[in-house]
């Protein structure tokens, strides 16, 4: 709160947030002032890439100082899973958790970016690659998106838990299940 409110941003704002190629990390900062309990958050479809793409302005320099902001958060513990959440998940069912990782590293046939973590996927794990789901830096259609969340046996009424190697993609699944009305979800961030 103390760090956002330096930016000059309180929940109250409209907050815009991009990345460069338009929706990756992005989605992981939509996802947490969303958690935070900002309510109005959006993310830059095709990112500084697409706007930059667009002819539209841009600034150089540095940027000036913003005047400080109090950004009061209201924690939704309701959108976060933690480690004891999912060992207890193996054995309830209760949510499906829904990979975001590469296809390869969730069946274990490639090898995990970081140093000493093993291949694979969560038990009862089902996979959809973020990146599936992104074209251009912009999400998929929505009709397009219930199909592949349909395909994975994800209806209303049924909670998801989304999960990656470290919570980025897995907000891009949560932003995706957001945008076609699915809010019975959370994210691993573990």
């Amino acid at each position: 709160a103390a760090g956002i409110g330096k930016l000059g941003i309180c929940e109250t704002d409209t907050i815009v947030v991009y990345d460069g190629p338009g929706i990756f990390s992005s989605a992981r900062g939509w996802w947490t002032f969303r958690t935070m309990g900002a309510s109005n958050v959006r993310i830059l479809e095709g990112g500084m890439d697409g706007w930059k793409a667009d002819g539209r302005p841009v600034e150089t320099g540095e940027p000036g100082v913003p005047e400080p902001a109090i950004f009061s958060p209201t924690f939704n513990p309701e959108k976060v899973r933690d480690f004891d959440y999912m060992l207890k998940n193996l054995k309830s069912g209760s949510s499906i958790v829904l990979d975001a990782r590469p296809y390869g590293r969730f069946i274990g046939h490639d090898p995990e970016p970081r140093p000493g973590l093993r291949s694979g996927h969560m038990p009862g794990a089902r996979s959809l690659p973020a990146l599936d789901i992104v074209r251009d830096g912009t999400l998929i259609g929505a009709e397009e998106l219930r199909v592949l969340f349909e395909d994975r046996g994800i209806r209303d009424g049924v909670h998801v838990t989304t999960t990656c190697g470290s919570g980025a993609t897995a907000a891009i699944l949560s932003l995706a299940l957001e945008t076609i009305g699915h809010k019975d979800q959370s994210l691993y961030d573990g």
